[in-house]
């Protein structure tokens, strides 16, 4: 993985965390146990601490970035979907924050809630536990159900087990030139769409 140091500080992976080749880490950034970090992400510690912390996944082409002397958090089972930007905030256990939302400086994330896709945090703002926020800028829309937040544990498990998988199994290669007859089907695991756990 391109990963740099700055002033003499290098980024920390924990051997069970798995970081995809292309993604970038620089700096002062800590990435902690069984935590997975997708294709093209890049996790900026230029200025303040990136943290991640145990079994969180940040995926694809996320952002994560802050300010001088402050640290950007993802803490225990943070699921941070694909393309999100986080600046200098914080997101509690687990709690997810959607594909494309944006979190802004000194913003939290309250465990077990949930932040919709495209959704944007203002600077400072506060988001209740167990709580789903939506719209730009984010306002709460309701208490989650016990279903949505069993779907959300769900779905980290699923990248913790993606995690496991990635460090068995994925290599570089160069591409088939055709369909291969005996061709196997990925063994993943099954997950319900958000839909159904609303339904729940």
């Amino acid at each position: 993985m391109p990963c740099y140091s700055l002033e003499g500080v290098i980024p920390v992976v924990d051997p069970s965390a798995y970081v995809h080749p292309s993604a970038v880490l620089i700096g002062d950034v800590i990435v902690g146990p069984d935590c997975y970090v997708g294709p093209a992400a890049c996790l900026r510690g230029d200025f303040g601490r990136i943290v991640l912390k145990a079994g969180a996944n940040v995926q694809d082409t996320c952002v994560i970035h802050g300010f001088p002397e402050q640290e950007t958090v993802v803490e225990e089972n943070g699921h941070i979907g694909h393309g999100a930007v986080l600046h200098s905030c914080v997101v509690r256990r687990d709690a997810l924050v959607g594909m494309n939302a944006v979190v802004m400086d000194e913003a939290e994330v309250g465990e077990q809630a949930i932040v919709a896709a495209c959704a944007f945090i203002a600077a400072g703002v506060k988001v209740p536990p167990r709580t789903l926020v939506a719209g730009v800028p984010a306002k709460a829309v309701r208490t989650l159900s016990e279903g949505e937040i069993a779907w959300k544990q769900e779905g980290t498990r699923v990248y913790q087990d993606l995690t496991r998988r990635s460090l068995a199994s994925m290599r570089e290669v160069q591409p088939l030139a055709a369909l291969d007859v005996d061709r196997p089907a990925l063994k993943a695991p099954h997950v319900k769409p958000l839909v159904a756990a609303k339904r729940d």
